[in-house]
């Protein structure tokens, strides 16, 4: 069964840029990683000009998604990537959740 992540990320406007490159990052991570399968990104703006992302992943199982964090987590070490920081210093926040779709 396919589990699928999706990220719902308020992205303050003056911080787009930034977080644009480093989602940018991310996903050539990912794509290469075996088990993804394709991802989506929205961008709407809310009413205080503030972005309001959802990106999803697909991914063939579980499996796959825990193997894809691992690396994605050895990448940033390597390059000393905090995203806790990252995020914290420009005002970004993240609702993230795994899914799983019900009709197929």
């Amino acid at each position: 069964m396919n589990h699928i992540l999706i990220d719902r990320l308020t992205v303050p406007a003056n911080a787009k840029e930034e977080f644009i490159e480093r989602m940018n990052i991310n996903r050539a991570i990912i794509h290469q990683q075996p088990g993804f399968i394709r991802d989506e990104i929205f961008e709407p703006v809310d009413t205080n000009g503030d972005l309001i992302y959802f990106t999803t992943a697909v991914w063939e199982n579980e499996t796959a998604l825990q193997m894809a964090r691992e690396k994605v987590q050895a990448a940033y070490q390597q390059e000393g990537f905090d995203l806790a920081a990252f995020c914290r210093e420009r005002g970004i926040k993240i609702e993230r959740g795994i899914y799983h779709k019900l009709n197929d």
